[in-house]
């Protein structure tokens, strides 16, 4: 069971951060909201953890977007690689 950092701070790549946004109309605030749900999942990422532990995190934002998030803890903050809508199967998953 992965158990989060405490406190939860984030690291953006400067070069990355708008990445989410223009592709998926994803706000880095919306990625951050998510890991403060709730009833969220997070699942390790087995296919894509070859260089460094990735997981998966299914979740709400506060206005109950679903959303489906990877990401990597590195020197204890969270680094989210991508953000994107939750698509109908991974909806039942929540």
């Amino acid at each position: 069971m992965l158990v989060l950092p405490e406190p939860i701070e984030f690291q953006w790549d400067s070069g990355n951060n708008t990445k989410n946004e223009e592709r998926h109309c994803v706000l880095q605030q919306e990625c951050e909201e998510v890991f403060f749900d709730l009833d969220k999942k997070i699942l390790k990422d087995v296919l894509h953890s070859e260089h460094e532990d990735r997981y998966i995190l299914l979740g709400h934002t506060k206005n109950h977007r679903p959303l489906f998030i990877v990401f990597t803890i590195r020197q204890q903050k969270i680094r989210i690689i991508s953000a994107r809508d939750l698509n109908k199967k991974e909806l039942t998953l929540l």
